[in-house]
Order: structure tokens, then sequence, then C-alpha cells
């Protein structure tokens, strides 16, 4: 579990790409050691478990499930991925519950800047669109954030300064991919009235 609050980045410095997944290797300054091996850390809100630390290069395998629903399937070296560990017992939650399992992708439809914030429109596929609600969480790339309007191809979130600051959404431009997890208690609503009906 993880509350999309996040506070490191890291570099993709290598990848190794096998016939059923890659091997992923992000380069940053977050504070791990071998005994946070096998742990999951939240890179750009998809969980992934932590394989080794050489050096601050963090390693981690990505399947091709994991590929095919994330904007990994476009990952390159030189990527900035924000990262986040996993919660801990009696830790503050300043977002909201968050999985790390990425639902599917949205691309940039439109950036608009309001004095140092910024609106980000986004398109996504209308199956996913279908359990978006106004003022509800949402993960962008690991990132709490709340949908300010659903829109008819998708839904607009604002940024503010330091969350731009802070993460790799300060880097976002028009048709870019960004990972998506809809937030899990309007998943599990939304299924819950569906089997009632």
């Amino acid at each position: 579990m993880f509350n999309g609050i996040i506070f490191n980045q890291g570099i993709v410095k290598k990848i190794n790409k096998r016939s059923k997944g890659i091997d992923l290797f992000i380069k940053s300054k977050i504070k791990l050691s071998s005994k946070d091996l096998g742990s999951s850390i939240s890179c750009d809100g998809v969980c992934l478990t932590l394989i080794s630390t050489k050096k601050k290069n963090l390693e981690f395998y990505l399947s091709n499930e994991t590929i095919n629903r994330s904007k990994f399937r476009r990952i390159k070296v030189g990527d900035e991925i924000n990262l986040e560990q996993s919660l801990k017992y009696g830790k503050r939650i300043s977002g909201h519950i968050c999985q790390g399992h990425v639902d599917t992708v949205a691309k940039i439809d439109k950036i608009l800047n309001k004095d140092k914030a910024q609106i980000i429109s986004f398109k996504i596929n209308k199956l996913y669109k279908k359990n978006l609600i106004e003022k509800a969480s949402i993960l962008i790339n690991g990132v709490s954030l709340t949908i300010s309007r659903v829109t008819n191809n998708g839904f607009e979130i604002w940024v503010i300064p330091h969350t731009l600051k802070l993460t790799n959404l300060k880097n976002l431009k028009r048709n870019d991919l960004v990972n998506v997890e809809i937030d899990i208690l309007s998943k599990y609503i939304k299924k819950f009235i569906n089997e009632k009906n």
C-alpha cells in the first residue's frame, strides 16, 4: 500500500529486455539497503519488487502484464521516475490509499498554466472513464491527486506548484502517457452496486 505522496525520484539508467519482461535499473538517492530487498516500491505508481541495490542503482523486474498495462511500454534511459516506499503501520496518510496496481494509461490532451499551477486534461479509454468521479482521488504516475472535472473524453486535474516541484509531472507535455490507478473505493463500490442490480 502507498499514499501517493512523492519525496523521491530516480533516473532510468539501464533497461535489459527479456522475452517476457524487462529488468529496469533506476538510480536514486532514496535510502535503501540490502535489508529492503524484496520490498515494494511504487515506481511512477506501479508497485514493483526491489531485486537489488548497488551504488544507488535500484533493480526491478517488470513482467509483460505490467508493461502492457502501464506507460513502461515506452520506457527509455533518462526517464525520470517518481518513487515511494510502501506505507508503514502508523504512518500519516496525506494522500489516499493506493495499491500500485495500475489500471491503464491516459494521454495528455492539454496543459494550461494558471499562475504557478497547472490544469492538465487527460484522455482515457471509456471503459475506465465510467469509474471516474468528480472530486474523487486518482493516482497519476504515483502522485495522489483529485479529479477536478470529468470531461467528455476523460478528466482534468489541478497540480499545485509544490507537487510540480517534487514530481515528474512538471515534465509532462501533450500526448505523453501517464500511469493511472483509479481510486480503489470508487471501483469497489461500483462493482458492488452492479452486482446488486
